[in-house]
């Protein structure tokens, strides 16, 4: 049991992370970084690395889909290779769907789902999980909201049973909420002192509008029981939701098997939409604000940039130019910004970028830990990478590897079955033909040099600079190195992110 619940809750702290880290399906993660600074330059004296070999090919089983008669979405994507299952019942509501002031209770809501039912409490749900051998996880981001479970193919009856009943009969108990709120309450207020997370807490207010997901510790201690009801009753209905099988089992039987439990499931009394007003992009300058939260006695700084760039949503043409793009600035080991910033230079232990897609726009943004000392230089740097994409060029030995970088990080996460569903998931949350995730490969290699600068020269400039650390040490230097920019100072202590000034 224990080994379940640990699941569950690590899948849902992933799945509430901050802002638009919480969004993105194709993460590109940092690797090597136990290797240290002095080895890495030591290896790149005495040996050559090898060329990339040829681009290969992702195949993956159709999308087979039905649609049930309350309307309910059944997709599968049968797959022999492994006795496994995962089911995901898909939510099309998120964090985007709750108010500012109630800002975390998308995630508290299908948090709170596998805490007990009509017939089963907290523990009964994860024995009767662990007794197939399975793990169950749920949670919301900014577009959708989940819950999944993984068994052996011979247990999926059981298994959709106990996923039907934690969707459509939960109990709510209040209790639980009580319990829930404060672990979510617990874990943030931890969080909040870290430098990275606070950077990245404050710039989903200040830089793209938005409330935080996983809450503030105003609204998360707002929440009612009567809140998650309502939530739950206007969200989780039958024409919202698509329940997908990736794995050992074909469409008849899951569509059979469907239709027995989530049958009775509701559809909406209404539509409900999450498209957004939206502007074109044009360029600006380099950046256009700097912000330090202060932290004194931090023993680090986090060094940021945000953006947030209108009218290139998921669905846009842009998504695959801006993929690649950042694949190229920050998405890996060998990508530009931690080269750098860590490899070059030894300031930091990695450095990355990241986009996180809604419908109508992206959230992007850059990521460095550094010393206090050389906060401003990080930022100067990191300024100067943005631009460079913005009127230079990657050439063919830099843009081909970092492709492939991309698309292999993609193959791998389809190896599971619940990566898989992740990614099957991404496409219906924003209404994109299925047979795109056989495109993937071939969309990401056909992305030229051209679309990125153009992309970059239309969308990257004009942001925000965000520096999370102890502002006593690097205040001059900062001020020395942007001389021309007013900088926007808050206490740490002060922050408030329901405010439009952030300010208490």
């Amino acid at each position: 049991m224990r080994k379940l619940i640990f699941t569950a809750e690590t899948q849902r702290r992933r799945d509430t992370h901050v802002g638009f880290f919480s969004s993105l399906t194709f993460t590109v993660l940092f690797s090597s970084l136990c290797l240290g600074v002095s080895a890495v330059r030591t290896l790149g004296q005495t040996e050559t690395p090898p060329a990339p070999s040829a681009p290969k090919t992702v195949t993956i089983p159709a999308v087979a889909e039905k649609k049930l008669a309350n309307g309910l979405t059944v997709a599968v994507v049968e797959r022999k290779s492994s006795p496994l299952v995962t089911m995901q019942l898909l939510i099309r509501s998120g964090a985007a769907s709750e108010s500012a002031d109630k800002a975390g209770l998308a995630d508290i809501t299908a948090s709170i789902l596998t805490k007990g039912t009509k017939t089963r409490n907290a523990t009964k749900i994860a024995e009767d999980v662990e007794f197939l051998g399975g793990a169950i996880n749920s949670g919301a981001g900014w577009n959708n909201s989940f819950v999944s479970i993984t068994v052996t193919s011979d247990k999926v009856e059981q298994a959709l049973a106990i996923l039907a009943d934690v969707v459509l009969n939960p109990s709510f108990d209040q209790k639980e909420l009580d319990l829930l709120k404060s672990q979510t309450l617990d874990g943030l207020t931890y969080n909040l002192k870290q430098p990275g997370f606070l950077a990245n807490y404050a710039a989903s207010k200040y830089s793209f509008g938005e409330h935080p997901p996983g809450g503030t510790p105003a609204s998360l201690q707002s929440i009612t029981a009567e809140d998650v009801v309502a939530f739950h009753s206007a969200n989780y209905r039958s024409d919202r939701a698509v329940l997908i099988f990736t794995g050992d089992i074909a469409l008849v039987k899951a569509a059979a098997s469907a239709a027995k439990v989530f049958g009775l499931m509701k559809e909406a009394d209404g539509g409900s939409g999450s498209a957004s007003d939206c502007q074109s992009g044009h360029p600006g300058p380099a950046f256009r604000r700097l912000l330090v939260v202060d932290l004194p006695s931090a023993g680090q700084a986090a060094v940021s940039y945000y953006k947030q760039i209108d009218c290139s949503g998921r669905r846009s043409r842009d998504f695959f130019p801006a993929s690649v793009l950042n694949s190229v600035l920050g998405g890996g080991y060998s990508s530009r910004l931690n080269y750098e910033i860590r490899i070059k230079r030894g300031l930091s232990y990695g450095a990355g970028s990241n986009i996180g897609w809604r419908f109508n726009q992206a959230n992007f943004g850059t990521r460095a830990q550094t010393k206090n000392q050389s906060a401003a230089e990080v930022a100067e740097l990191t300024i100067a990478e943005i631009k460079r994409l913005t009127d230079g060029t990657v050439p063919s030995d830099e843009l081909i590897p970092r492709k492939s970088t991309l698309t292999g990080n993609f193959g791998l996460g389809l190896e599971t079955t619940a990566g898989l569903a992740r990614a099957v998931s991404d496409l219906y949350s924003f209404g994109i033909q299925t047979s795109e995730l056989n495109a993937f490969v071939g969309n990401v290699n056909g992305v030229t040099d051209a679309q990125i600068r153009d992309f970059a020269s239309k969308n990257l400039l004009g942001g925000d600079i965000i520096i999370a650390g102890d502002y006593s040490i690097f205040k001059d230097d900062l001020a020395k190195r942007f001389p021309n920019i007013k900088i926007d100072v808050i206490k740490a202590d002060d922050l408030d992110l329901s405010k439009d000034d952030l300010r208490k």
